[in-house]
């Protein structure tokens, strides 16, 4: 057995059963071991901004970490903004990336690059496995610290040498660490709040967003009258008829001031203080009221659900009844006609939206009535960017339906950001992935034309105009996705829409909708 074998037993053995790759030379061992032992699934990706995309969502739909495969530092470099997001997102992640061999780094070949020094920032764990008889040591704790509490991302490096080296050691999978203690003092501190009768909200993101926590969440809620909101982005939040309603805080900066702004008290719960998305002339970075009590009743590193149970405790609101939102009919679309807008595109979005759909959310300007308009749709699960770095919405569309391939996955997708990855298209053609993408195409950066405003400069010229349009030329959505294997048609009438959602949603494998609006 070499080294490359030992990693790959280890990782199976510590419950990683999916890499999502995109090797080279250095890792060719490791590729021979995937190869001969089976073990792990593997998804290639034609670039690792889709790898370490898919990787995140694989690990926010199953609450297990994927491995993915970069080649060397260039390769993880070209993946780095999406390991970026995921860490935001805190989920668990094992990235294996290529070395040269150990003797050969000091010849400064065209490929050697200081890899800690890339993947440091961005990881929350790095080893560099030094030989192969410490391939199997350093895998299992890299998956365990993966595994920490409420999911870190943990790189491995590992040296050519070490995985073509004979050893016989393969790796015990190891316990994760244990999350941080929840502090008895902080629950006490908020159930009095809450018992105040002062005006609260609950500022919460993490577990508290899906499965348990919500439940957990709408009794607190039912028992103080205390508002639950969602940070702007978030990794994960179940939602729709029969559960808790969650909403987020809005990202424009003027919207979620007035958002926040009579509360006196805001109680942080897997998340940090709500501070804006960016700074702005005249406006604050911090968006709690003035005079606000701020207090911690569980940190993102703290046991979140575990900080419910004894909140719930404290106010006795075990009996408390969550309140679920009651579904609502589907919208009529019969009568839509002429040019597409947003406000269209939500209707014959929420007209057509299954029963435990996974939507993964990166429509950008487009989609910000999307998230309010289906709040009372069949249950589904809501992904979207928690890193801000675009070119998020098809890598994590793979990653979700490779997790739950017994579910309909929506991709809602700026144009602009949808070419940053387009290359996942690929990917769900070749793996017959069901995933239906609508992509926005107003053939412009629309975000930055408001962000322009936002800080003050409200008359664009010719270089910026030049600088946010996607219109010359224009990009032809339909015949990029069928070079890549994927049916797809345009929609530029409204009355045709929602025909062409219900459409693409009957058919198996993956099926692309651009929308000219």
């Amino acid at each position: 057995m070499n080294g490359a074998e030992s990693l790959v037993r280890t990782l199976a053995d510590s419950g990683v059963d999916v890499c999502f790759a995109n090797p080279g030379t250095s890792e060719m061992h490791f590729v021979a071991a995937l190869d001969r032992l089976d073990l792990i699934y593997c998804v290639l990706a034609l670039q690792e901004n889709v790898a370490t995309g898919a990787a995140d969502a694989y690990a926010r739909m199953t609450g297990q970490p994927a491995a993915t495969l970069l080649h060397l530092g260039p390769g993880f470099g070209n993946g780095l903004a999406n390991v970026h997001n995921a860490k935001k997102a805190r989920v668990p992640m094992v990235n294996i990336v290529g070395e040269h061999a150990t003797y050969h780094i000091e010849y400064d070949a065209p490929l050697t690059s200081d890899i800690q020094g890339i993947v440091g920032p961005v990881s929350d764990y790095v080893v560099t496995t030094k030989t192969a008889e410490d391939v199997g040591a350093d895998t299992a704790k890299a998956v365990a610290k993966a595994k920490t509490w409420p999911g870190k991302i943990a790189t491995l490096i590992l040296p050519a040498d070490a995985a073509w080296n004979e050893t016989s050691y393969v790796g015990v999978p190891l316990l994760a660490d244990p999350p941080e203690k929840v502090i008895p003092a902080d629950v006490e501190a908020v159930a009095k709040a809450l018992k105040s009768g002062k005006k609260a909200v609950m500022f919460m993101s993490g577990a508290v967003l899906y499965g348990e926590g919500l439940e957990k969440a709408g009794k607190v809620a039912a028992a103080t009258g205390a508002t639950l909101l969602a940070q702007t982005s978030n990794r994960r939040i179940d939602r729709g008829a029969g559960r808790v309603a969650v909403n987020k805080l809005p990202y424009p900066i003027d919207h979620a001031l007035e958002t926040l702004k009579d509360y006196e008290v805001v109680i942080l719960l897997g998340a940090n203080e709500p501070v804006g998305f960016f700074a702005y002339p005249n406006k604050p970075s911090r968006l709690s009221p003035d005079g606000a009590e701020i207090l911690n009743l569980a940190g993102p590193n703290q046991n979140t659900l575990e900080a419910l149970d004894m909140l719930i405790d404290a106010l006795g609101a075990q009996d408390a009844e969550p309140e679920l939102v009651e579904a609502e009919p589907a919208p009529d679309v019969s009568g839509l006609s002429g040019p597409i807008t947003p406000e269209i595109i939500s209707l014959a979005f929420r007209a057509n939206m299954p029963a435990d759909a996974i939507v993964v959310d990166e429509s950008i300007t487009t989609g910000r009535a999307f998230f309010p308009d289906s709040r009372a749709a069949p249950p589904h699960t809501w992904l979207q960017n928690t890193g801000g770095a675009i070119g998020v919405g098809m890598p994590y569309a793979v990653g979700a339906a490779m997790a739950c391939p017994d579910r309909r996955v929506i991709v809602l997708q700026s144009d602009g950001s949808g070419m940053y990855c387009n290359q996942a298209l690929w990917t769900m053609a070749r793996e017959g992935l069901d995933v239906t993408v609508l992509i926005f195409s107003n053939r412009a950066y629309r975000i930055l034309e408001g962000e322009m405003k936002g800080v003050g400069v409200d008359k664009m010229g010719h270089v910026a105009e030049g600088l946010f349009g996607l219109n010359q030329p224009e990009i032809d959505w339909v015949s990029l996705a069928k070079g890549m294997g994927v049916e797809a048609t345009r929609v530029d009438d409204a009355a045709d829409l929602s025909p062409a959602i219900a459409d693409a949603l009957s058919r198996e494998g993956p099926y692309l909708i651009e929308i000219v609006f």
